[in-house]
């Protein structure tokens, strides 16, 4: 069974589940985080759905240059956790099921071509005080535990 973090599902919708491959991204003692303009603003771990047909890794990575304009080494699968929420971009009542990554950002290669997106490195206290779900934020300190 796939912990929930946050809030339980609603009885009164119908979720869609919703595959995502997210990553903690750490680089001499900073973490980089994207920083989502709209629809609602928020800094959240890199990453995003997995398209179908495709696998993983390949997905996190796209989205991690999508997001941040980086490229991406992944080290290691950290967990996964589920969470039930609206996502108003796709006008969708989703259960997200979030696997967490431990990568390293190797290059920047240009500015996020995700609209709304910017890249933000922040030292580790305040990347986990400024993460805006609970289960991006378990994970973050669970990176950060490991070194």
């Amino acid at each position: 069974m796939i912990r929930r973090i946050g809030k339980p599902p609603r009885a009164d919708r119908v979720y869609r589940r919703r595959p995502g491959a997210y990553a903690v991204l750490l680089r001499d003692g900073a973490v980089l985080l994207t920083h989502q303009a709209a629809p609602v603003p928020e800094f959240q771990l890199p990453g995003g759905g997995i398209d179908p047909g495709e696998q993983p890794i390949p997905a996190l990575t796209r989205e991690i240059f999508e997001e941040t304009g980086w490229s991406a080494a992944v080290a290691r699968r950290l967990g996964t956790f589920r969470r039930f929420t609206y996502m108003p971009e796709y006008d969708l009542w989703a259960e997200k099921i979030c696997t967490v990554y431990l990568a390293r950002p190797i290059l920047r290669r240009g500015p996020p071509s995700e609209p709304g997106h910017a890249a933000v490195w922040m030292p580790p206290g305040d990347a986990i005080a400024a993460v805006g779900n609970d289960g991006d934020r378990m994970f973050l300190l669970r990176a950060l535990a490991l070194g």
